[in-house]
């Protein structure tokens, strides 16, 4: 791997969080993902299993992880299985955890081969009534794509009708939204990695710039340093395509006189970085694009007071959709009577600012927390207010991702450029 693991000890203090939660005779299991088919024999990169990452640590594919607290054998408490290796599967493959890494990685001292889970998970439902199984519960989820969980998940149930079978995800829930200082470490490294790319991109970008290459100089900047590279699919959109939320292509030359809105992150050790910033093609901004700019980082700013303990993300939105409302009034692009004829079940302001302010983030970039629960402590949000005019060809979105601590909040991405004179003065010098 091209990233330095955590210690075994967050998995071993994860895996006790989770066992607490359980009833008595409770058995979890955890699949590692697949490796995605692409076509013919090829296949994507693999991404692990976030559950199974988080209470083991275990970065690869063919992984299962059982648990099962009070199994009278203590020796069987929590069970590991991975891929038995050989010298073929070494040459072809490279090369696999022994029982030993393993064990290193995880701080699981019973490491047992794939190939002899059947008769082990026999013995171990024997002694259990509870199965809690791994589903995705996360509320944009919309895969048809069936998971080895859920093919597992299958089988299970037709094998032991008997059982009673709970869900482990709102456990996981819980357990993921508050992050460990370790855990924070690494999402601030994905950031700094994504600092150190943009200032890359600062330099770089001019008039006549592919929109793929500024792609291409993020992935450079990401790989050299340690990174799989992207932690979602980037966006590189100039002029009109920045009014697009999803715009992937990034396939256009970049114009004189334009922005740049790129959303992009780098990944660190199956973390993530989320930012999003919107500089000027030719490195000066115009008046127009400066008061929409000045007008987004207020609103970012008057929502990051807002990200503290007590306060729960639906209201949250509302209150920043209060403000947005008042910057755009401001910019002449609602009016008085707009506010007072709105519906509100659709306020105005979403004409211009139609998506929400902050998501969770950590192991998925859209990370898993209930969002009626109330924020706390250890909770690491985005923040990213934006302004989208197409009847001006003009978008612009300001994102970073910041921690609630006791003091306050600590802003993973407060060394990245946003003051726009700041921008236009590293863009060119």
């Amino acid at each position: 791997m091209r990233y330095n693991p955590l210690d075994k000890s967050l998995y071993i203090n994860n895996r006790k969080n989770f066992n607490k939660q359980l009833p008595a005779k409770s058995l979890a299991i955890f699949n590692s993902n697949d490796v995605m088919p692409t076509n013919a024999d090829g296949t994507m990169t693999f991404r692990q299993n976030s559950d199974l990452f988080y209470l083991s640590g275990i970065d690869q594919e063919d992984s299962i992880l059982v648990m099962f607290p009070d199994f009278p054998n203590d020796g069987w408490r929590e069970i590991l299985f991975v891929k038995e290796t050989n010298e073929h599967i070494a040459i072809w493959e490279g090369h696999k955890y022994t029982k030993e890494e393993a064990t290193d990685a995880s701080g699981i001292q019973n490491i047992m081969w794939l190939s002899e889970f059947p008769v082990v998970f026999r013995t171990l439902m024997a002694e259990a009534e509870n199965v809690f199984i791994n589903t995705n519960e996360h509320i944009r989820a919309a895969s048809e794509v069936q998971t080895r969980d859920e093919r597992f998940i299958k089988w299970c149930k037709e094998t032991y009708p008997a059982h009673q079978y709970r869900k482990a995800a709102p456990i996981m829930h819980n357990l993921r939204a508050i992050k460990s200082a370790e855990e924070i470490k690494q999402m601030q490294i994905a950031c700094n990695i994504t600092n150190e790319a943009f200032r890359r991109v600062l330099k770089f970008t001019k008039p006549g710039k592919m929109e793929y290459e500024i792609e291409a100089e993020f992935l450079h900047e990401f790989v050299r340093r340690g990174s799989k590279g992207f932690a979602y699919t980037p966006i590189v959109a100039s002029g009109a395509n920045a009014c697009v939320l999803h715009y992937i292509e990034n396939s256009k030359a970049c114009k004189d006189g334009d922005l740049i809105l790129m959303d992009v992150g780098a990944e660190y050790g199956n973390y993530n970085a989320d930012m999003t910033r919107t500089i000027p093609v030719n490195g000066r901004y115009t008046q127009r694009q400066k008061d929409v700019y000045n007008a987004v980082l207020r609103v970012k700013r008057e929502a990051m007071k807002m990200l503290k303990p007590g306060n729960v993300i639906a209201e949250y939105h509302k209150e920043v959709g209060k403000i947005m409302e008042s910057e755009l009034v401001g910019l002449g692009l609602l009016d008085k009577t707009d506010i007072k004829n709105q519906d509100a079940k659709n306020p105005a302001y979403k004409k211009y600012f139609m998506h929400g302010t902050s998501h969770h983030i950590g192991l998925d970039v859209h990370d898993v927390g209930n969002v009626y629960r109330k924020m706390e402590e250890g909770m690491v949000f985005t923040v990213e207010p934006g302004i989208y005019i197409l009847e001006e060809g003009l978008g612009i979105r300001l994102e970073n991702d910041l921690v609630i601590t006791k003091s306050g909040l600590n802003d993973l991405m407060g060394d990245i450029p946003i003051e726009l004179e700041e921008i236009e003065d590293l863009m060119n010098s």
